[in-house]
């Protein structure tokens, strides 16, 4: 004979843990245009070396400004019936500047704009370490279940029991957080370029499984 099943209430929730990015990402680009694709590579290969000379100036270590991508393609004429015509070529070189000292940010942009960079067309801050605050965040996570499992069995006219089950969803870590950004070298003798990070979210959602004792009170 199976011996009785123990009267159980099963709870999900979720914990929160805000934290503050210390890492950061940019992309910066040199874009030029000449009649030849060689002419535009050489024009472009004297821009970003400028440029990443300023970098490296500021104290950035080569492994934080590195080649993200590179780009040649031809400028076409369309006209009505007619075959494009190519009327010149563009190049475009693309930097990833990685930065852990965020107080960096606005004066790296500010810099590469100024020696002849003249599209910065991406921002993104991230966290390095979020561990501890996953660990925050799951048991604020089961904290939160066991209030409302306790709400749960006192409306039911019982008591909350032991816990029977705990089972920790998947974690992923909190994505980059992207800033817009689409500056181009007209900006480049505005004022500082003022930057605010924020905070991010680690989130973790657990499911819970608690033992009742009915008639309790």
């Amino acid at each position: 004979m199976r011996a009785p099943q123990t009267p159980s209430i099963a709870v999900a929730a979720r914990g929160e843990v805000k934290v503050t990015p210390d890492r950061a990402a940019i992309q910066i680009s040199v874009q030029t245009r000449a009649a030849t694709a060689a002419a535009a590579a050489s024009q472009n290969a004297t821009k970003l070396k400028a440029v990443i000379d300023a970098l490296r100036a500021m104290g950035l270590a080569a492994n934080q400004v590195t080649t993200m991508n590179y780009n040649v393609y031809p400028q076409q004429r369309y006209e009505p019936n007619r075959e494009p015509v190519i009327v010149g070529y563009n190049v475009t070189n693309t930097l990833l500047v990685e930065l852990t000292n965020l107080t960096m940010v606005g004066p790296v942009i500010d810099a590469a704009l100024a020696k002849g960079a003249n599209m910065v067309t991406s921002l993104q801050f991230s966290a390095s370490n979020t561990e501890s605050a996953r660990r925050e965040a799951i048991a604020m996570a089961i904290q939160k279940a066991r209030g409302e499992a306790e709400a749960a069995a006192r409306a039911a006219g019982g008591a909350l029991g032991g816990v029977l089950e705990i089972g920790i969803g998947a974690y992923y870590p909190s994505p980059p957080r992207p800033m817009a950004m689409m500056r181009g070298a007209e900006s480049a003798q505005a004022a500082d370029t003022p930057i605010n990070p924020g905070d991010q979210t680690v989130s973790v959602e657990v499911s819970t499984r608690w033992a009742l004792i009915p008639g309790a009170r």
